[in-house]
């Protein structure tokens, strides 16, 4: 079977050396995840790109933040990966007293008509 790139963090996997992306949902979503984990600056050639969701993490979360995070998300994929389609971006405090803060993104990919979810907890 055909692979369409290298699985994030590399590891070694017998059959192909490296544990490969064999599906164009996986790579899109690796993708994804990459665009949101970058800082703006961090990616050579492309002082824009990223979202930079770390930045935020000893923030106060209020719903000017999450305004905040789901503008420069959808903004950021609009440019850089206008095939992924955001359906939705939920906010949910996990622990206030911790400063946890949990993002769902349901998004979708209408070229290959697949959808996923990608979470992340900062």
């Amino acid at each position: 079977m055909a692979s369409y790139g290298v699985a994030l963090p590399i590891t070694y996997d017998s059959g192909d050396g490296f544990t490969m992306l064999k599906r164009i949902k996986d790579v899109a979503k690796q993708n994804f995840k990459m665009l949101i984990l970058t800082n703006p600056g961090e990616r050579v050639m492309e002082p824009s790109f990223g979202v930079g969701l770390k930045r935020y993490l000893f923030e106060n979360f209020s719903e000017n933040v999450y305004a905040e995070i789901d503008t420069r998300i959808r903004e950021q994929v609009n440019i850089y990966m206008p095939a992924i389609a955001i359906r939705e971006i939920e906010f949910a405090s996990t622990d206030q007293d911790n400063g946890h803060l949990a993002i769902f993104i349901s998004y979708a990919i209408p070229a290959i008509a697949e959808s996923d979810l990608l979470e992340f907890t900062i």
